[in-house]
């Protein structure tokens, strides 16, 4: 999938489930909950833990607290617990949808 194809057309949080929905040219739609979006946060501090071994087990109520565009490529996630560092590529993003069980 090219980069542009990776942009989402739709962005949608759903609070009461906790889940963030996109949805692609071609009707293609995928949900992923904030817990796991904040366990695949890739910033410095969160790549590190998962190098020490360490790796991030969210809580199941972690909530999203903003969606903050980043330009044209991706979007900042803030989460409940106050991390506000990951930084979320479009490709990314994409990468984690296609990775969901059928």
């Amino acid at each position: 999938m090219s980069a542009t194809a990776a942009v989402p057309t739709e962005l949608v949080w759903h609070e009461a489930s906790r889940m963030l929905e996109l949805g692609w040219v071609g009707g293609r739609r995928a949900r992923l909950t904030a817990r796991s979006l904040r366990e695949a946060c890739k910033c410095s501090a969160c790549e590190k833990r998962r190098r020490d071994g360490n790796p991030l087990t969210a809580p199941a109520q972690t909530a999203l607290t903003q969606i903050n565009p980043i330009g044209e490529m991706g979007v900042q996630l803030v989460f409940s617990d106050g991390h506000d560092r990951g930084i979320y590529p479009w490709p990314y993003l994409n990468e984690l949808f296609e990775d969901l069980p059928a």
